[in-house]
């Protein structure tokens, strides 16, 4: 099989594939006669008609943003917690 290239589409292209299939297009002509992946469209049709937007960013819950704001900030502390051993250990050297 055959792997395509990665592709790139707008905001309003997703949109109005999305607009075709809620005008009741079906999902197998929309992915036919643009050549998108069944898998693409489904999340743009789930994540537009649930907010407006196709970007994950705008789609997550407050608890999904507070998670990964956590994971960075936990990410951040053991990094500074790294630096300070190693700071420790040059100090007691001395």
């Amino acid at each position: 099989m055959e792997k395509r290239p990665r592709r790139t589409f707008t905001e309003e292209f997703k949109k109005r594939m999305v607009e075709l299939y809620n005008a009741g297009k079906s999902r197998t002509e929309i992915v036919k006669e643009y050549g998108l992946t069944p898998s693409a469209l489904d999340r743009w049709i789930s994540r537009i008609n649930r907010t407006g937007s196709s970007r994950e960013k705008d789609n997550r819950t407050a608890e999904e943003n507070e998670l990964i704001e956590l994971r960075k900030e936990n990410v951040r502390l053991r990094l500074e917690n790294e630096i300070l051993k190693k700071a420790a250990l040059i100090f007691a050297e001395k």
